[in-house]
């Protein structure tokens, strides 16, 4: 007996895919400009003065929100009730961190949040606890 033989199968035809929208003079699409839009009315014109904040900077919230804080600043004093980062802001927000910095910072002046230094644990163990770790085994 011959096995059966098999067919190939041919390429079904797809349409086309659609053309691309137009490309605006200003250089973006409305999204971006949207967001670039959210950002400004976020940041403000400002006067440049920012918090000296990193990534791992903690930020806590003293109080809550104050019924004429934006939605932003609503939204970060809800999350700081526990310490967060400010890149665990960023992104829970969607914002960049240079958005986010501008923010903290009025939040900073108006006394509405805290921020705080990293907690750093210990590079090595406390000694004493070794030892009474070795001790409590060899006992066993």
């Amino acid at each position: 007996m011959t096995p059966p033989r098999r067919r190939r199968r041919r390429p079904q035809h797809l349409p086309a895919p659609p053309p691309p929208p137009p490309a605006r003079p200003e250089g973006g699409s409305d999204s971006e400009l949207r967001n670039l839009e959210r950002l400004y009315t976020i940041a403000g014109p400002g006067d440049g003065g920012r918090a000296e904040l990193d990534l791992v900077t903690l930020i806590v919230a003293r109080s809550a929100p104050p019924p004429s804080a934006s939605p932003e600043e609503a939204a970060v004093l809800r999350l700081c009730t526990a310490p967060l980062s400010v890149a665990e802001l960023s992104a829970y927000l969607n914002l960049p961190f240079s958005a986010m910095t501008v923010l903290i910072t009025e939040l900073i002046t108006a006394e509405l949040v805290q921020a705080r230094a990293p907690i750093v644990r210990q590079a090595l163990p406390d000694r004493s606890l070794l030892e009474a770790v070795m001790h409590g085994l060899q006992r066993l």
